[in-house]
């Protein structure tokens, strides 16, 4: 050979294997586990912090009357997540003849179908139990100075 280039002559395989480390090639040597890939968050994980988002979204809707979200009212009774992302929730009015009952499941709607991962929300109006001002969380009372 001629030149200033002198040629490897002590390849070492080991040395191969550090590059591929140095590199994020996956490769096993003698003596060193083989690393694991990131596992996605289980599906309770996912569930939860949907659940948290869900909530959030419902601490928007108001009845126009009352100036305190449908959440700490005591409105919703319910609300489950199944397996496939869609949630269904539980909600009752003030009283039957709230003049916002034909629109407030459908604003319900709404806002829990934007929660990102929803596939559908399912919105049931129910009467039993009925609504009293005991259902309020103390943050309502303490906002309609009910105490």
């Amino acid at each position: 050979m001629t030149g200033g280039a002198t040629p490897m002559t002590d390849y070492a395989p080991d040395h191969a294997a550090s590059l591929a480390h140095a590199h994020g090639h996956d490769c096993t040597c003698a003596g060193e586990p083989k690393p694991t890939m990131p596992q996605p968050p289980p599906a309770e994980d996912i569930r939860a912090q949907m659940m948290d988002d869900v909530v959030a979204m419902l601490k928007r809707c108001y009845d126009p009357e009352i100036p305190v979200d449908i959440w700490e009212l005591g409105l919703i009774y319910r609300v489950d997540i199944d397996k496939e992302y869609n949630v269904v929730v539980d909600m009752t009015l003030t009283s039957p003849a709230c003049p916002v009952a034909g629109e407030l499941p459908l604003q319900v709607q709404d806002a829990v179908k934007a929660v990102d991962m929803v596939n559908s929300c399912k919105v049931e109006l129910v009467w039993e139990p009925p609504w009293t001002p005991e259902m309020m969380s103390e943050v309502a009372k303490v906002q309609l100075d009910m105490f």
